[in-house]
């Protein structure tokens, strides 16, 4: 005889109280990268996201570099309002989709740990750090573009790239999920229809519209490779498409 038990209903979802899986398992990840100790080359090892000062650049499921940012208030604070609490323009207006970001570089600027916010030199230290790991990132991506909406501040001061840590923040569970092709091709039409539509609704600089560009030759690419990988041209007509 059955147990009463086999016939209770499931629990109602509505009574959960935490977030979902994969967000639990961002923070977590996140979390565990930030903490992760760094040695700046004095000797001295630090949490990396304590670092005040800094350059950070987020990199894509095929590698290829997305987005650069700069902080002088801790890197932790800055990653994490990116990545978890989408409080920043990039995430608001649709540039950076977190849900692409595979891993994360940071470049700690160890020098400046106790420097103030408003120190001018220090800030042009920062500035020009960020011009150099952008113009890296742009040549070493597929599209000889990224997708910050704004170009790093002008200058002319050039600077030495320092120690940086570069780390994975999604765990293999999450990587299965969001790393099919078909579901990448997908979140990023969606991204692109959400950049449009904020596009449409204000008066925008040519940042965004630079932006959506990209974003639109990034689907393309996708689009492409996931094409000519089941077989092209040759592919077509062999019959409708299986049921779904």
């Amino acid at each position: 005889m059955a147990n009463d038990s086999d016939h209770r209903a499931p629990r109602n979802p509505d009574f959960v109280n935490f977030p979902p899986f994969e967000t639990e398992d961002l923070r977590a990840n996140l979390t565990r990268f930030l903490d992760t100790p760094f040695d700046d080359g004095s000797g001295n090892l630090s949490k990396v996201g304590h670092y005040k000062w800094g350059v950070y650049a987020f990199f894509d499921y095929d590698g290829e570099p997305i987005y650069v940012g700069q902080t002088n208030e801790m890197l932790r604070t800055r990653i994490r309002r990116h990545l978890t609490n989408q409080r920043t323009d990039a995430v608001a207006m649709s540039v950076l989709d977190p849900f692409e970001v595979l891993e994360i570089e940071v470049w700690p600027l160890s020098q400046f740990q106790k420097t103030n916010r408003s120190d001018i030199s220090a800030r042009q230290h920062l500035d020009a750090l960020e011009r150099s790991i952008t113009q890296r990132a742009i040549e070493q991506s597929e599209f000889k573009a990224i997708l910050n909406e704004k170009d790093p501040p002008a200058g002319s001061l050039v600077v030495e790239t320092p120690r940086s840590l570069r780390g994975r923040i999604v765990s293999d569970r999450v990587y299965e999920l969001r790393s099919h092709p078909d579901f990448r091709i997908a979140r990023r039409a969606l991204i692109i229809s959400r950049l449009a539509q904020v596009i449409a609704e204000r008066k925008v600089q040519g940042g965004l519209r630079r932006v959506l560009q990209t974003q639109a030759l990034r689907l393309q690419w996708l689009a492409a490779r996931r094409y000519d990988a089941l077989g092209g041209a040759a592919s077509v007509g062999r019959g409708g498409d299986e049921d779904i």
